[in-house]
């Protein structure tokens, strides 16, 4: 006769040596009393960890469970949820019941989503729990010093923000090498917590982005072509070409008719944007286009070539991996490889040029055009969100600043008409 496969995965000890079998049935009676009311007397036992890498749900539960008793969980749970794809990093929990038999097995699928198998009898019941993002819309400022990142993470914010942000404003600004030290940003984010903790950011509702004199405001806008962002007067933000293939890097070399090439020693020009990075940080198309080179070229090591409208070509050089092939057509910010150091180049960095009707152009003086602006039939609709949604980013530094001013002389007005000393 097969055995349940809920059984107890452990038995209570016996303190004393069991009576010979020849004392009878009574004796044998006697012993499974004691043993099934110590069984009971155990307390609950909970056991919790996370899925480790290259492990399966088998291979964790295999001190607990026995492979048939894993094997009824994972049948149980299957029309909810397949325990096939458990995830590296999370958690789960085993809850044993007094008796010592498997009363309940949870996972954790995602933020939101918590799968349950309970025990009810001989069978068990799986059950996907949800739960609901806690939403609330907060207005964060902060001031450049040294970098966007340095300035979000002063204003008590997480790096993604500041990601967030450089992928909002990348077709205006080259993070790289535009930003000045005072310059500013204020942004309308959504934040979402589960349980009354912060788990990530939604979806930024407006940004503002103040450089020298220059104030750029964007605004999400859900129209009849989905999400996007755009100017108060209605211009996308997205536009031809990206400011910067990369989005967080510096210029080591820029672009000359006369530069010494530190390799072959021989002044001769250089018609293109060193971006000095780390091996592997992603080169992204700084444009639609289509691949029409991926593979070694000289002294460009590893290079992909692309074409995009208006006689426009691209070209990035000395990459340590490529992600695409020959003839392939790519949309905007698609990643195209990796930063190396192949063929002639002294460290890792990315060499970026940009061709117009086969002469080299300077990518960092490329006026690109904007896409197509707001519709006539969608204008009303987006005048009304820009405005709600650029209130949220709330009053200027400069308002504040006039705000504090008048409030301080109210003060010291109150205090001298109150018989202080003037």
């Amino acid at each position: 006769m097969m055995l349940p496969t809920y059984l107890p995965t452990h038995l209570p000890e016996l303190t004393t040596i069991p009576e010979s079998v020849g004392n009878g049935a009574a004796a044998a009676e006697r012993m499974a009393v004691r043993t099934v009311e110590a069984a009971v007397e155990q307390p609950a036992r909970v056991l919790r960890g996370t899925i480790r890498r290259r492990t399966t749900l088998g291979a964790v539960l295999r001190d607990t469970l026995s492979p048939a008793g894993v094997h009824r969980v994972v049948e149980a749970a299957r029309p909810v949820y397949d325990l096939a794809r458990v995830s590296v990093g999370h958690p789960f929990g085993v809850t044993f019941g007094p008796d010592g038999l498997l009363a309940a097995f949870t996972y954790g699928v995602d933020e939101l989503r918590t799968l349950r198998v309970t025990r009810q009898g001989e069978s068990y019941r799986a059950e996907l729990l949800t739960r609901q993002y806690d939403v609330r819309v907060a207005s964060v400022r902060g001031e450049i010093h040294s970098s966007l990142f340095g300035a979000v993470m002063e204003a008590g914010e997480d790096d993604q923000l500041a990601l967030d942000l450089a992928d909002i404003f990348m077709w205006d600004v080259d993070f790289n090498t535009e930003l000045q030290k005072g310059d500013s940003f204020r942004v309308a984010v959504e934040k979402l917590s589960v349980d009354g903790s912060f788990t990530r950011y939604g979806r930024i509702l407006a940004a503002e982005l103040v450089r020298g004199e220059r104030v750029i405001q964007a605004v999400r806008f859900e129209g009849q072509y989905g999400p996007a962002y755009f100017m108060p007067d209605g211009r996308p933000m997205r536009k031809a070409f990206l400011r910067s293939p990369l989005r967080f890097t510096r210029i080591s070399s820029g672009f000359t008719n006369a530069r010494l090439h530190p390799i072959l020693g021989v002044v001769r020009p250089h018609f293109g944007i060193d971006f000095a990075a780390p091996i592997g940080t992603p080169v992204r198309a700084s444009a639609d286009g289509v691949v029409t080179a991926a593979g070694w070229d000289g002294g460009y090591g590893k290079v992909v070539r692309m074409r995009h409208a208006n006689g426009y070509e691209t070209l990035y050089g000395h990459l340590s991996r490529i992600d695409v092939r020959l003839g392939q057509r790519l949309a905007q910010s698609t990643v195209v490889g990796a930063v190396g150091m192949t063929g002639l180049a002294t460290g890792p960095h990315l060499d970026y040029r940009m061709i117009r009707y086969g002469a080299f152009v300077n990518p960092l003086k490329i006026q690109s055009p904007p896409a197509d602006p707001i519709s006539a039939d969608e204008r009303a609709a987006f005048e009304s969100i820009r405005d709600r949604q650029l209130a949220l980013l709330g009053p200027t530094p400069g308002a504040v600043a006039v705000a504090q001013t008048a409030a301080a002389a109210a003060t010291t007005s109150a205090r001298t008409f109150s018989g202080a000393s003037p």
